[in-house]
């Protein structure tokens, strides 16, 4: 585990000049100042950014509009070989507003969910900020959660790419998301039955507490105890445990997998009991095996808990097969399967991966809210 406190040098020292605010801000405003539905790689066609002006930008906009550092917060940012350039980009925008930051770069984990090494786990505890732009997700780790807990707010990106940090989902006005996501809440009150269906096949029915919708997945993270993912965008609840019964078919991405082949999962009491699909089933089946053979005997069955469902709910955010991105896309909806701990469950196992479904329609109650992957309601 390395801990890098210093800016890394470029050969080519115009790579190496520290761009003005007033610059980082025209890259920012060009990046979020679309319309809807047009993504970054559309509108930098006409504008010639480089990759380091780009990460800059998107580290700028993370550091100010999402988690609104401070002056003489602590912050940490935890990364790993494979989001190095991220870590240095978020490093560099963060020491512009706080002289208390901590870059680590901590081995890469073999799975979401996997706890992160003892002395970062310590570190995060410390903590006003936590970024954390890692391979595998950190989210649900018992390092996240006691962090939250002790006044953090905390951003993971697990998976994040260059290309997903600059463009898509983390090009979104992440304020009229929030507007979005707002609006949606309403049609959520009182409504206990959520019934999904799909052409490929998917028919699945489920209660949830209508309290206990998450509404604050909107990319602004400003007040201590807050989560989010980014880039961020969706509304999503914890199934009640038990209740979930039918046949779940995931044909848009699995983990970090556009899927040419969809999933089927058989879903009974909450549990998944078959799962059908070729190589992908096959993988799924081994690595969730892998994961309950670590556990006692009698949680071992818990691995196969339908953990989460949410709505995607980010305009830019594009399906690419990576989940992180893909289950935001506004008008899919995703199922999470694993632990469900951070959201008040039974189910603490130490893996949560989610699968994406595209074109899905969706009732609460009697309310119709998606058909054919396109909200119906006035949001």
């Amino acid at each position: 585990m390395q801990s890098i406190m210093a800016r890394k040098q470029r050969d080519n020292p115009d790579e190496n000049r520290q761009l003005p605010d007033d610059e980082l801000q025209e890259i920012v405003d060009s990046v979020i100042g679309s319309e809807v539905g047009e993504s970054i790689s559309d509108r930098t066609d006409d504008v010639d950014f480089t990759v380091e002006e780009l990460l800059s930008a998107s580290a700028k906009m993370v550091v100010e509009t999402c988690m609104d550092i401070r002056r003489g917060e602590n912050v940490l940012i935890v990364c790993d070989p494979t989001t190095g350039e991220i870590g240095q980009a978020l490093h560099e925008a963060t020491i512009k507003k706080s002289d208390r930051v901590l870059l680590i770069v901590m081995p890469k984990a073999k799975h979401h969910g996997e706890e992160p090494p003892t002395p970062v786990a310590n570190l995060m505890r410390q903590q006003q900020v936590v970024l954390a732009p890692t391979k595998y997700s950190l989210t649900h780790t018992r390092a996240v959660r006691q962090a939250v807990r002790d006044g953090a707010r905390v951003a993971t990106m697990p998976g994040i790419t260059i290309d997903m940090f600059t463009h898509g989902g983390m090009a979104a006005d992440f304020n009229n998301i929030k507007k979005r996501i707002s609006n949606l809440g309403p049609y959520f009150r009182r409504r206990r039955i959520v019934n999904v269906k799909s052409e490929q096949g998917t028919d699945i029915t489920f209660e949830v507490n209508w309290r206990d919708w998450k509404l604050d997945d909107n990319g602004i993270c400003n007040r201590p105890r807050m989560l989010t993912n980014l880039p961020a965008g969706k509304a999503f609840i914890m199934p009640r445990e038990g209740t979930m019964n039918g046949v779940l078919i995931i044909d848009g991405s699995w983990d970090s997998t556009l899927l040419d082949e969809e999933i089927e999962l058989q879903i009974e009491n909450g549990m998944v009991i078959d799962v059908k699909g070729g190589q992908i089933a096959a993988n799924i089946r081994q690595e969730f095996g892998e994961v309950a053979k670590k556990l006692r005997s009698k949680e071992r069955e818990n691995v196969w808990t339908v953990a989460e469902f949410g709505f995607g709910m980010n305009d830019q955010a594009r399906m690419g097969g990576n989940v992180l991105e893909d289950e935001k896309r506004l008008g899919t909806c995703y199922f999470s399967i694993g632990d469900n701990s951070t959201l008040g469950g039974s189910s603490a196992v130490g893996i949560h991966i989610p699968g994406v479904l595209t074109k899905p329609s969706v009732w609460l109650d009697d309310t119709q809210v998606l058909e054919d992957g396109e909200f119906i309601l006035d949001i």
